[in-house]
C-alpha cells in the first residue's frame, strides 16, 4: 500500500499553476459565502461541507479498491 508521503511525491507540478494564488483566491470566496452567516447557519455549512467530503472519499475509496 502507498503511503501519503509516497502518493505525494508522485505528483508533478502543474506548469503556470499558482497554488498560493489559487489558496487566496479561494479563501476570499468562502468568506464572501459565509458572510453574514449566523453561528448555526455557519455549522449547518460546515456540516455538509463535511457530509460531502466523506460521500467523495467513500467513493474514491471503493473505486481503488474495485482496481486492485
Amino acid at each position: 500500500m502507498t503511503t501519503f508521503g509516497e502518493y505525494l511525491s508522485q505528483i508533478k507540478p502543474i506548469p503556470g499553476f499558482d497554488s498560493e494564488k489559487w489558496r487566496r483566491k479561494r479563501h476570499a470566496e468562502m468568506q464572501r459565502e459565509q458572510a453574514g452567516m449566523t453561528d448555526e447557519q455557519l455549522r449547518e455549512h460546515l456540516r455538509r461541507i463535511v457530509d460531502e467530503d466523506i460521500r467523495w472519499r467513500t467513493e474514491l475509496a471503493k473505486a481503488e479498491s474495485a482496481d486492485e
